[in-house]
């Protein structure tokens, strides 16, 4: 499942399908192509409607007959039941949302991927074998990044910030906004405590390992949680909550899967030469073919 809905605010355009291969690759193609050959057999977009069909002249002529496809649109209206929103509201709902809308599309293990980071293929390496191996109703995953792999150097960034116990199993997740390195110390302005941050903290980048069961227990958190804040305009709704929740109300686990992969991210237009510099290395090296899809 790839998370392709998102607004982009800070970026100021539709980075999920800017070019940063030699042949205009964006970045979900080298995820997709990670995916192949890890062994995953589905991709599943999440977009909104008015792009579905500039996503599908991207992506099926690549695709076709190489791995199956499917479009899934986050509407405002999806899954509220009979919950009325405010017709003010025109921010998407969140992550959570986001994952609860491919409900109807997946039955099996599945992992979650933002589009717009590079994750590198020892990500996929090991998620794949965690679903196939190891994921139930019980227990899920989490890849984790070293923070100062995460960073940009054009603005702050919001990092899920993991806490780990003996056994390499997540404790808590906690949503920090506005990280940014300043006098040496990696600092976040965003009221909570604490002010500063390790480097080499274990952050989440939105890469989930989920049992289909998660989207029973997910619909049922977002009730609860349009009762409480769906009023509020920009209110979120995110996947760290339903992790929170799986392990401290319903006794589940989540493994944090370590990687050794390169991670590159676009959170703001002047990431985009570091990105494209990366990816030129990993060609250069031999990691991916030029041309991706030839």
């Amino acid at each position: 499942m790839i998370l392709a809905a998102g607004m982009a605010s800070r970026y100021g355009g539709m980075k999920q399908i800017e070019s940063f291969g030699p042949d205009g690759e964006t970045i979900m193609d080298y995820s997709i192509y990670d995916a192949i050959r890890s062994g995953f057999g589905k991709v599943v977009f999440i977009i909104r409607e008015e792009f579905a069909e500039q996503f599908k002249s991207i992506f099926e002529p690549k695709l076709s007959g190489k791995i199956e496809t499917v479009y899934v649109y986050q509407h405002l209206d999806a899954h509220l039941g009979g919950y009325e929103r405010s017709a003010a509201r025109t921010k998407p709902w969140g992550t959570a949302h986001a994952v609860l809308c491919g409900a109807e599309a997946i039955k099996e293990p599945f992992a979650v991927i933002n589009a717009d980071d590079f994750y590198g293929r020892d990500a996929f390496v090991k998620a794949h074998d965690f679903l196939v191996g190891q994921c139930g109703h019980d227990k899920y995953a989490i890849v984790g990044y070293h923070l100062r792999q995460t960073l940009s150097d054009h603005g702050t960034v919001n990092r899920g910030v993991c806490k780990v116990d003996g056994e390499g199993n997540l404790v808590e997740v906690t949503e920090r906004l506005n990280i940014a390195v300043q006098n040496g110390l990696v600092t976040c302005d965003d009221g909570l405590t604490p002010v500063n941050i390790d480097i080499d903290t274990i952050v989440s980048m939105n890469f989930w390992c989920f049992d289909a069961s998660v989207f029973n227990y997910t619909e049922k958190l977002f009730k609860a949680f349009l009762e409480e804040r769906g009023q509020e305009e920009k209110s979120e709704f995110f996947i760290p909550i339903v992790a929170d929740r799986f392990i401290h109300e319903e006794g589940g686990s989540i493994e944090v899967i370590p990687t050794s992969a390169h991670w590159f991210g676009v959170t703001y237009k002047a990431d985009a030469p570091a990105v494209k510099e990366g990816i030129d290395r990993m060609l250069a090296a031999g990691e991916y073919p030029v041309g991706l899809w030839k």
